[in-house]
């Protein structure tokens, strides 16, 4: 199942971006960590290789977010 997540900037009439991007990558990496660190506690319930998987898939995602907008605030489009 690897499907691309397409996520769009959110800017305003003047180009600015109105969502704090390191914010909501941090977020996505805070999360993934926390389930990491669930699964080393020993949580039951948790599948150790969903977890990892779905950690490197919100890591990359915090990727995405962080590449796209550097190339806004750098004035590259795409």
């Amino acid at each position: 199942m690897n499907r691309e997540v397409t996520l769009p900037l959110i800017v305003d009439d003047r180009g600015t971006l109105q969502v704090a991007a390191a914010d909501v990558s941090k977020l996505l990496r805070t999360v993934g960590g926390r389930w990491l660190h669930l699964v080393e506690a020993g949580e039951d319930g948790l599948d150790e290789d969903t977890v990892a998987a779905l950690t490197i898939e919100l890591a990359k995602l915090a990727d995405r977010i962080d590449v796209a907008c550097i190339a806004h605030s750098s004035g590259q489009s795409g």
